[in-house]
């Protein structure tokens, strides 16, 4: 099985797990007088990019289940942190939530050297809710059509071409950088602030002529066939797009990666807070609407066992994102 279909599998038997633990009424008690006023949940970038599409499509949910409001609020701006730290820094008393991704918890301490805030040391993790294939976009002037034909034609124009990426800390960032070097590429690099949707759109306008971003950030554009995709990253192909290649069957077994998005609380939140919205969480994520709206953007719905197996997930891909930065020598731009 592969990591992909071992994700969702895992997702689905987490979902009813915690399901059986709730109808027997084994769960963790209910914390008394929480929640009494709305939550807020940090996303750290603009509007209409992949964290955003995942907030706003489980905020009812999660609102349903807690019985209060959740009030998106993004933050955006430096790959995350200036939201990340807002977050941090508010008070641990489960009114204030943030949704992380892959870029602000596992790449930016170490594509940040004096990031003072560390995230597996200020926050206490909930669950993963959900998990982005990335796919690899070109505008459709774009002379090549496929990986091959770009590494041809970037090869043979050397600093010519430019890529975009959300951000200098992004993993799009990072995932074309490992690209770079595995096919001995050398592009120009333009960081755009705000997330995926400014940068889809210069693709889609041909001032910059491709990037790696979130299917769910470029999909309406896949869709209407207004850039080319040229592959996915994820280890199988993807059911919603069956035709296009992976970077792994190309060639790149390193390019296999995704944008997953996680909640997490500032840290000393007392621990039944923790626990009921790690429940809130799993409850959103089982929600048949919730499955859907995710799958229709091109994202799988995944949860963690529990909040020690997610906190254990984050420093695993830490490590992972770490030992890419070093052998790129990516920095922030």
């Amino acid at each position: 099985m592969g990591e992909l279909s071992r994700r969702v599998a895992f997702a689905a038997a987490a979902l009813l797990w915690v399901a059986n633990l709730a109808t027997l009424g084994l769960a963790t008690d209910q914390p008394t007088n929480y929640p009494v006023q709305p939550i807020r949940l940090i996303v750290p970038f603009a509007p209409a990019g992949a964290s955003d599409f995942v907030a706003r499509i489980i905020q009812s949910s999660l609102a349903q289940f807690l019985g209060q409001s959740i009030v998106v609020d993004n933050r955006a701006g430096a790959a995350g942190n200036i939201g990340m730290a807002e977050a941090a820094r508010a008070q641990p008393d489960g009114y204030t939530v943030f949704l992380g991704n892959v870029g602000t918890l596992s790449v930016n301490p170490s594509l940040f050297p004096d990031l003072r805030l560390k995230p597996d040391r200020d926050f206490a993790a909930i669950s993963l809710v959900a998990e982005t294939p990335d796919v690899l976009i070109a505008n459709n002037n774009f002379p090549p059509s496929s990986v091959n034909e770009l590494v041809a034609y970037a090869k043979s124009r050397p600093g010519q071409i430019n890529f975009a990426s959300p951000g200098s800390g992004s993993l799009n960032r990072l995932e074309m950088e490992v690209f770079r070097q595995a096919a001995g590429l050398d592009m120009q690099h333009v960081p755009y602030k705000g997330g995926a949707a400014p940068a889809v759109m210069d693709v889609l306008g041909g001032h910059v002529e491709l990037m790696f971003t979130t299917i769910s950030s470029a999909l309406e554009q896949i869709k209407s066939h207004n850039v080319k995709i040229l592959a996915v990253t994820t280890r199988e192909r993807v059911p919603a797009l069956p035709e296009v290649p992976t970077m792994s069957e190309l060639g790149y077994p390193n390019s296999v990666s995704s944008s997953w998005q996680g909640l997490l609380v500032p840290k000393d939140t007392p621990r039944p807070i923790v626990e009921m919205l790690y429940r809130a969480t799993v409850h959103a994520v089982a929600d048949p609407e919730v499955q859907r709206r995710l799958a229709d953007g091109g994202a799988l719905p995944v949860v963690s066992k529990s909040t020690e197996e997610f906190a254990g997930f984050i420093t695993s891909e830490t490590a992972r994102w770490e030992q890419v930065v070093k052998q790129t020598g990516a920095t922030p731009d």
